[in-house]
């Protein structure tokens, strides 16, 4: 074989490898909201421990995910790829054999550990992989793989739930990680990065602080949100947020630099992605038990009747993308965000106990369309809001601020329910869910006003500042 074809064969691989791993990992985001009244059914669990289902991977995969990226730099990406492969497909047989609504909790904790740290090695594997002439191809393909689990998630849950049981959720990771697991060895090509430093107080400050305030956003009903537990919690992560803050301006390496926020576009496209995702994960978790519990829906009918919303970015996305490309990332990115709140506030005015899915599909599809035109450029105008040099940490902090968005999301409409409604009848879950929706509607509207900070074609301006360097794709 030649030196060509051997290379050729290695990008391929990794594109395999990597692409389904990521699969994996995106897929585990959404994947458990349709199952979550099958869980309740079978394991028991008030909202707060539904909640917690969900954000104990969201959430750890959220405030580790820059973490394991300077983990695999320092100690090499491969080995560290396989150690957070092993470690998740672990975390998944413990959460299909969990007997109780705590040990699932704890194994999701465990799972979204291990997505931390292979989550961000996969593109940095792939792209070393890869030659350049053939990366934009190879990240495409990745990209689509990747969307295809978040819109697929709903419905392979439910599916999954309804045919077999909620356990096989997590069985299904098991025999893709064992089979991947010698492939990455075998497959994949070692690397490191010179003078990788490791930020363990900065990982310390925004991890306690994060769980601060998610336990007491979760928590707050059900122990009285005047208590000493969860006024302290809120106070305390409120603290420990402000000195990672502060430790961001100060530190000589930290692992999310503030000043880089005070670049406008990577200001407001962040911030904006934080937004978009408090809203429209938090609606995902309580939409998804809506179907069935109010509307009668099976697992995988609930699945099938989100797809409008999830699924419509693989429809949209790539005609989004023209358009971002003719006028620039910064209307498209507004007008998707708007879209989407448009789409929430549509849900929350129609939605009641006795609503039809005809009634509510328009809301469906707004939704869906704004989040295709939201996706489509968000990823370009991140990149080129910085320079190539950081252009890693750039993706690994809008990443990460997506999925504490998405944490946030469930906690903050989770608690919203919880004060104006509950899972005792039909209408008590409406009486919750509406002013949730109201609540993701105005988050995500404030978000399409954030996006407005973006200059106009920055992403072409700022191209043209770094053309004759050579970006250094370190994605996380």
């Amino acid at each position: 074989m030649s030196e060509r074809a051997a290379r050729r064969g290695g990008a391929t691989w990794a594109l395999i490898i990597t692409s389904v791993a990521g699969f994996m990992a995106a897929l585990d985001n959404l994947v458990v909201t349709t199952a979550l009244p099958s869980i309740r059914k079978e394991l028991g669990g008030a909202l707060d421990d539904l909640q917690w289902t969900v954000n104990a991977y969201t959430l750890t995969f959220a405030v580790l995910l820059m973490f394991g990226a300077s983990l695999g730099d320092r100690f090499g990406r491969r080995r560290l790829f396989v150690t957070g492969l092993t470690i998740f497909t672990g975390a998944s047989a413990a959460a299909a054999l969990a007997s109780g609504i705590a040990p699932l909790i704890a194994a999701r904790a465990v799972q979204g550990v291990g997505a931390a740290i292979m989550m961000p090695l996969t593109l940095t594997l792939l792209t070393a992989a890869v030659p350049a002439a053939r990366r934009g191809a190879a990240l495409g393909i990745f990209s689509a793989v990747t969307g295809l689990a978040v819109a697929s998630g709903p419905l392979i849950g439910g599916s999954l739930t309804e045919h077999l049981s909620w356990q096989w959720i997590f069985w299904l990771n098991v025999p893709i990680g064992l089979l991947l697991l010698p492939l990455a060895r075998l497959r994949l090509d070692e690397s490191r990065a010179p003078n990788a430093r490791i930020d363990v107080p900065g990982t310390a400050l925004v991890s306690g602080g994060l769980f601060g305030i998610v336990y007491g956003l979760v928590n707050g009903q059900s122990d009285g949100w005047s208590s000493p537990t969860i006024l302290t919690a809120l106070f305390a992560g409120a603290a420990l947020l402000a000195g990672f803050i502060h430790h961001g301006f100060t530190h000589a390496h930290p692992m999310l630099p503030m000043r880089l926020f005070r670049n406008r576009a990577f200001f407001g496209i962040n911030v904006a992605a934080l937004l978009m995702f408090l809203g429209m994960f938090g609606s995902i978790f309580l939409l998804s038990q809506f179907f069935q519990g109010v509307s009668g829906y099976s697992p995988t009918e609930a699945g099938l009747r989100m797809l409008p919303w999830t699924g419509m970015p693989l429809i949209v996305a790539p005609f989004a993308g023209i358009l971002s490309d003719r006028i620039g990332g910064r209307p498209v990115v507004a007008s998707g965000l708007a879209l989407q709140a448009a789409g929430l506030g549509y849900f929350a005015l129609v939605t009641s106990a006795d609503v039809s899915y005809a009634a509510q599909l328009p809301g469906l599809i707004l939704g869906g369309v704004g989040m295709a035109l939201y996706f489509a450029p968000a990823a370009s105008v991140v990149m080129s809001s910085v320079r190539p040099a950081e252009q890693g940490i750039a993706s690994g902090a809008n990443n990460a601020l997506r999925e504490v968005g998405g944490a946030l999301g469930v906690a903050v409409l989770g608690a919203v329910f919880a004060v104006r409604g509950g899972y005792e009848s039909p209408t008590a879950f409406t009486d919750g869910t509406v002013p949730a929706l109201w609540i993701g509607a105005a988050v995500v509207a404030v978000a399409s006003l954030v996006a407005l900070l973006i200059p106009r074609r920055s992403a072409e301006r700022d191209e043209a500042a770094g053309a004759d360097e050579e970006p250094q794709l370190v994605a996380a």
